[in-house]
């Protein structure tokens, strides 16, 4: 896959980091002295963690060399790594992990999880955010239309294998035997959108990307021109212009 476009995705920067800071204030007092930015993308999180916890020894992993540029260039106090968060093991125990927007990409989800509570230190905190929108307009549009003529054949198998996260249950079921204690909730965010175009602009810079990529230029741009005409159809205009979409995300604390 192409490597991720930081300009298109720090567009929204400032709803994109809102939840990261929704999960680290549910952190409460704490004084973590080790803390692992697990899929840190342009640093935006990594800087609320610098923030919060100046005297911790902080490293921000990705795997985007473009993400980790603006990452290193804006976060001076924090270390980089660029690696696969799925192939990514501490040398010991870590006191949090912040999975800020990332596990869900993963391949093996659970398996994951369950490996990142198994590095933490005593009195150590896995926190984690996952959209949970795949039901929502803006991403059944996409695997509807991957469905059509002329592409079907190259999309089709890339909306099958769209990450799609679990109910909350599952979560419980699989950290509550390991942690001390488990916090999970869910947030639904209706972000005001200027536009229509403004929502694909959005998707462009992550959720369309696999879509768009296998696309010679006209497909492209047949392809963003059906999405716009589906979003239209989902999406009605405030009084005022704006749109509000509808952003379901969920999170969880786990503890040792």
């Amino acid at each position: 896959m192409a490597d991720w476009n930081s300009e298109l995705y720090m567009k929204f920067e400032r709803e994109r980091t809102r939840a990261a800071g929704d999960l680290l204030a549910q952190l409460g007092p704490y004084r973590p002295e080790s803390v692992v930015d697990l899929g840190c993308g342009p640093g935006n999180s990594t800087q609320l963690l610098l923030t919060a916890f100046p005297e911790a020894k902080i490293t921000g992993v990705d795997l985007s060399e473009n993400m980790l540029a603006v990452a290193r260039a804006r976060v001076a106090g924090a270390e980089f790594l660029q690696q696969d968060i799925e192939d990514w093991r501490p040398e010991r125990p870590v006191d949090l992990i912040f999975a800020n927007a990332t596990l869900h990409f993963s391949k093996d989800h659970y398996g994951l999880i369950e490996r990142l509570a198994a590095c933490l230190a005593p009195g150590g905190a896995l926190a984690v955010q996952m959209p949970n929108n795949m039901q929502e307009s803006s991403h059944a549009a996409m695997r509807m239309i991957s469905a059509d003529e002329p592409w079907a054949e190259r999309l089709v198998p890339i909306a099958k294998t769209r990450a799609m996260i679990g109910p909350p249950d599952e979560y419980y079921r699989l950290l509550a035997p390991r942690c001390a204690t488990l916090d999970i909730w869910q947030t639904i965010y209706f972000h005001q959108v200027e536009s229509i175009d403004r929502i694909v602009e959005w998707f462009e810079g992550s959720e369309l990307r696999p879509f768009l990529k296998p696309l010679s230029p006209k497909e492209r741009e047949m392809f963003l021109a059906r999405y716009r005409r589906e979003l239209e159809e989902a999406y009605s205009p405030q009084p005022d212009g704006k749109v509000l979409m509808r952003y379901p995300r969920l999170f969880f604390i786990a503890r040792t």
